[in-house]
């Protein structure tokens, strides 16, 4: 691969990566109630299941979705359930709000709680990125473009999604940052935590919505 090709893909990576998504409102969300370290683990395993599609991706299942609408259908519906399951814990998660000093009282007490909730941070992410059927269609759809048209070359497959998982990566930490920038500069409140939720609550449920109205065009 040529720099001039791969600095093509680098293009194309930050313009997706840069533009809010399900992963990306998780990592924001995060940083708001649980600080920038928890949001961190939601981060890492949204890269790790960016990884996981492109390699599906590139196995076939892109073109299993493509060709299948059964296949297809079942993926939209399991991403739709999980982002609107996530919108409904988040809103359902406002009325709790006075709880929180008692909570991260109790998790610094158990650090075996504390690291449950991580991997539960951490999962959460990785289920975001697995279960979008739009992630694996557009690896489906760009992956083949800087590839060998005859095969897989895995060190360029390793490239290119080494890059893309960066690029992510990267727009999670600038999120994340300008998130923390924010808490820290805006007084916090009951009311106002109340209202992030909520309003976290109702993006997420709205994308679990616009999900359910994809389509598998060929």
């Amino acid at each position: 691969m040529t720099v001039s090709t791969w600095l093509l893909f680098l293009s194309v990576s930050l313009a997706a990566a840069f533009s809010p998504g399900p992963g990306v409102l998780m990592a924001i969300s995060t940083a708001t109630t649980m600080g920038a370290k928890r949001a961190f683990y939601s981060s890492a395993g949204n890269a790790l299941g960016v990884f996981i599609v492109a390699t599906t991706a590139v196995a076939g299942l892109g073109l299993l979705l493509k060709t299948s609408a059964l296949a297809f259908g079942a993926l939209k519906v399991a991403g739709a359930a999980y982002l609107i399951y996530l919108g409904i814990k988040a809103w359902r998660s406002a009325g709790l709000v006075t709880a929180t000093a008692e909570a991260a009282a109790t998790a610094e007490a158990a650090p075996g709680a504390v690291e449950a909730s991580r991997f539960a941070t951490f999962r959460s992410g990785l289920l975001v990125a697995v279960s979008n059927p739009k992630a694996i269609l557009f690896f489906t759809a760009v992956f083949p473009q800087f590839m060998p048209p005859d095969h897989v070359d895995p060190v360029r497959f390793l490239l290119l999604t080494s890059t893309f998982t960066s690029c992510t990566l990267l727009s999670h930490f600038f999120y994340v940052a300008c998130a923390s920038w924010l808490k820290r500069s805006v007084k916090q409140s009951i009311a106002r935590t109340r209202l992030a939720k909520r309003t976290t609550g109702v993006i997420f449920v709205g994308m679990g919505g616009a999900l359910l109205t994809l389509t598998n065009s060929k």
